[in-house]
């Protein structure tokens, strides 16, 4: 009896926070990962630290001004490759096993409709991949016969929560509903008459997960949690109605699964991102992670409360746009991702996310999803116009 080859990991946006906690995952396990190959956008020195100690066959910066300085800086013999289409080339290497789908934003959305293309095993932790093409996304994936292991820590909770033959795509038997958790942000119990006195550092300061800017202030207005719900309509296929969402301040419950017989199976863990990717990387096993142990009887009571759904308007936002369907989840997602930008470079008040996001909803024209070109398209049309949105609100 041989022993079992280690699987070869693609690892995009490896810089970032995913990319790291799956990196330390991966050298914790030598005999069962081989990291094939990695990308990376401007963080170039980082990038040549990662492939210097796991030694990938290809590496990939996706911003074409940074390829003549990563080549100075790597040594090793491996290619390198330049541009955002080479993510799509890594991604559909026949040799890869498992795509770690770790980029922020709708750059990620290409290498992960390339990876389900490729009938690959994607690890996803990139929610606005689904948010702006589910419909492409989830329909490649049946048909390519590619699996889909969401990285979310609250969909993996779900996942987990489910049948072990459950394929993502169709809807849950014998479901009464699913409930995400949230953590409610740094915000929760801050009165709304002085969030316009916020400030990205404020913001981005979240009180249980070590998080990129971005997807800290989504947390902080709760758009994170809409797009979520989002993301959870088309993993699962359930309409709005059936997903729930609960303020849970402790962030040790990530999830539940409601059952029509009354049973409700959740998911516990420390508010470590390994756990869902170890889960996600050692399918069907459980492997260790590097995160600490929960021990209950050193937890704070486990509280939860409904939503504010009028202090934090981009959580309803999200139920909107999967009501009103086609291209209106792609117009919240893109008009969101300038705002926030906005804000974080000062031009904003935080007040003003949720109002440029609901203003360009309220104007866009909704049509049905057809292709990729069209999303890539209207995503550059409603970035433009929340450009223009953001000099009104200054």
């Amino acid at each position: 009896m041989t022993a079992e080859s280690p699987k070869n990991v693609v690892v995009l946006g490896a810089t970032g926070s995913i990319g790291t906690s799956t990196l330390d995952i991966i050298a914790r396990h030598p005999d069962k990962f081989k990291v094939l190959a990695i990308s990376g956008h401007r963080n170039v020195e980082k990038l040549a630290e990662i492939a210097d100690k796991f030694k990938p066959r290809f590496v990939v910066v996706s911003d074409e001004n940074q390829y003549k300085q990563l080549t100075h800086l790597i040594n090793d013999d491996c290619t390198i490759l330049a541009g955002a289409t080479e993510l799509n080339t890594i991604c559909q290497l026949v040799s890869a096993d498992l795509i770690v789908a770790g980029i922020v934003g709708s750059a990620g959305m290409q290498p992960v409709l390339a990876s389900v293309e490729a009938g690959k095993t994607l690890l996803l932790a990139n929610k606005e991949a689904l948010v702006l093409a589910g419909e492409l996304v989830m329909k490649a994936a049946k048909d390519k016969g590619a699996t889909i292991i969401p990285l979310d820590s609250e969909h993996n909770a779900i996942y987990q929560c489910l049948p072990d033959s459950y394929q993502c795509g169709n809807t849950p038997k014998n479901l009464d509903k699913i409930i995400l958790t949230a953590s409610g942000g740094p915000f929760w119990k801050k009165a709304v008459s002085t969030f316009s006195q916020i400030t990205p550092e404020q913001a981005c300061a979240h009180p249980n997960w070590d998080m990129g800017r971005k997807i800290s202030v989504d947390s902080a207005t709760l758009m994170n949690k809409g797009l979520e719900i989002i993301e959870a309509h088309w993993l699962f296929n359930l309409n709005e109605k059936d997903i729930d969402v609960h303020v849970h301040p402790q962030s040790i419950v990530h999830s539940m699964v409601c059952y029509q017989d009354g049973s409700v199976l959740a998911q516990l863990g420390e508010p470590d991102m390994r756990i869902p990717i170890a889960n996600g990387l050692g399918m069907p096993e459980r492997i260790t992670s590097g995160a600490n142990m929960l021990d209950l009887l050193q937890s704070q009571d486990l509280q939860f409360f409904p939503p504010d759904y009028q202090k934090f308007p981009c959580l309803a936002l999200a139920k909107e746009a999967i009501k009103a369907g086609g291209t209106s989840m792609a117009v919240l997602n893109a008009a969101n991702e300038i705002s926030v930008d906005a804000f974080l470079n000062n031009l904003i008040p935080f007040t003003s996310i949720a109002k440029i996001n609901a203003e360009i909803m309220t104007n866009a024209t909704v049509s049905q999803v057809e292709n990729v070109t069209q999303l890539l398209q209207l995503d550059e049309e409603v970035r433009a116009h929340a450009r223009e949105m953001v000099k009104k609100h200054v």
